[in-house]
């Protein structure tokens, strides 16, 4: 299983985001990774600099908070609309960027779920539920207002 170390993804993180700025070539991931920064001009800055990332402390490690976590969730998100693992997921976040006219929007608010979805798991110390995770996405697709 590939565990990366918080100085690993950080450093990649990093790394992605100079090689875009470069112009260098990128593997998929990192053209992926790079994307995702650039939707996040508040946090160029955090990824300007490798080492000062590693030794950044970014508190309790809120999703909003945290530049490498939340672009974190935005590649597990990408990651599981691709092969739609949980199955539904890509369906749910089609349709809830569908209503919301925006991707970056939608995958905001599956972040809402899927951190809940982890939440919930480590407290009953279980698996996580991708069947309520999906779901959770699909009521926020379709709920009025949208």
């Amino acid at each position: 299983m590939f565990a990366p170390s918080q100085a690993d993804v950080r450093r990649f993180f990093c790394h992605a985001w100079a090689k875009a700025r470069g112009a260098q070539p990128m593997d998929a991931i990192e053209q992926l990774a790079a994307g995702w920064i650039a939707e996040h001009p508040e946090w160029h800055a955090d990824f300007a600099d490798a080492e000062a990332a590693v030794a950044r402390h970014y508190g309790d490690g809120a999703v909003g908070g945290n530049p490498f976590l939340h672009l974190s969730m935005h590649l597990s998100i990408s990651e599981q609309c691709s092969i739609d693992q949980p199955r539904g997921i890509r369906q749910a976040v089609e349709l809830l960027a569908h209503r919301r006219g925006d991707l970056h929007a939608a995958h905001h608010e599956v972040m809402e779920c899927l951190g809940q979805m982890l939440a919930d798991a480590q407290s009953r110390r279980a698996a996580p539920d991708g069947d309520g995770y999906v779901a959770c996405v699909q009521r926020r697709a379709t709920r009025d207002g949208a």
